[in-house]
């Protein structure tokens, strides 16, 4: 049975990545795709376990030779997911869990409709303000753009399946792994699953 894609998106700072750990480390069903992006390593990422770090040019390499499931120009950088990290996982039957912008989730559910997608959103303006100055990595201009750049971000929860607004961590993650859950039983799934249960339920004489 192929496996179910999942999407994740939220603005910077709203604490997608904690979540999707969180989750990850509770469900070993579910395989997170590492993304690859243009933009050089922050202080404590690490290449192959946060991103695929690339130079621009070998990313628009992988662009024209149509490599990537979803793409998208991001803060002036590429970011993207590379189809040999997606693909062949569902096709095994392994959930496969995309952390991506709003832009790449659209691409990514035009190809699978099927898709299930999350969006993450903040509890106030104020706290993912607070939230992005603890990194304590950018300047004011920076950070002005990650903000503006944020709440364009949220203009687009509307087209996402499932919304979860993370004001208490541990209820976000258990918010997100239900989510999981309640796929996995959905009709389409369950019957693939156990076809042959139900096919001896329903038999006739029995």
């Amino acid at each position: 049975m192929r496996g179910t894609l999942y999407i994740v998106a939220a603005p910077s700072g709203a604490g997608k990545s904690s979540i999707v750990n969180a989750c990850l480390a509770r469900d070993a069903k579910i395989a997170l795709s590492i993304s690859f992006t243009s933009r050089p390593p922050r202080p404590g990422e690490r290449h192959a376990e946060h991103y695929h770090f690339i130079a621009k040019e070998q990313f628009q390499a992988m662009i024209d030779a149509g490599e990537f499931f979803e793409h998208a120009l991001v803060h002036g950088d590429w970011k993207g997911t590379a189809r040999q990290s997606v693909e062949p996982q569902l096709g095994a039957g392994m959930d496969v869990l995309l952390e991506i912008d709003w832009q790449g989730a659209r691409q990514v559910r035009e190809q699978v409709p099927d898709a299930v997608s999350i969006f993450i959103l903040p509890p106030s303006r104020a706290a993912l303000e607070e939230r992005m100055r603890k990194r304590g990595q950018d300047s004011e201009a920076v950070m002005a753009q990650r903000l503006a750049a944020a709440r364009e971000e949220m203009s687009h929860y509307g087209e996402f399946d499932y919304v979860i607004v993370n004001e208490h961590f541990a209820t976000a993650v258990d918010d997100m792994c239900a989510i999981f859950r309640a796929s996995r039983l959905r009709k389409d799934a369950q019957v693939a699953r156990h076809s042959r249960l139900i096919t001896a339920l329903l038999a006739d004489g029995q």
